[in-house]
């Protein structure tokens, strides 16, 4: 079966066919990741708004570990996921 694939400039090599389709994956992964980050940030601010503080730091520790999963990824630094983290630990 044939497959052919549409690329807004042709590669020339079989590796950059390659490189080509696993950037295109690595792009929807990140997207996710994104996504997952923004989620859970929106949640922790609703939280926080709510003045529901008992809600608020039982799901902190869920906040942190999703956090510190993107920034690991690299979709996000480190120093900024720890920034918002701390923020959040403030207000709480």
């Amino acid at each position: 079966m044939l497959r052919y694939i549409h690329f807004k400039n042709m590669p020339n090599t079989k590796s950059a066919i390659r490189r080509v389709r696993r950037v295109k994956k690595q792009t929807q992964i990140n997207r996710i990741r994104k996504s997952k980050f923004k989620k859970a940030i929106k949640e922790m601010d609703l939280l926080i708004r709510s003045k529901d503080k008992a809600k608020a730091k039982k799901y902190y520790s869920k906040f942190q570990s999703i956090l510190m999963q993107v920034a690991k990824s690299g979709v996000i630094s480190k120093k900024m996921a720890s920034r918002k983290i701390s923020r959040a630990s403030k207000k709480i």
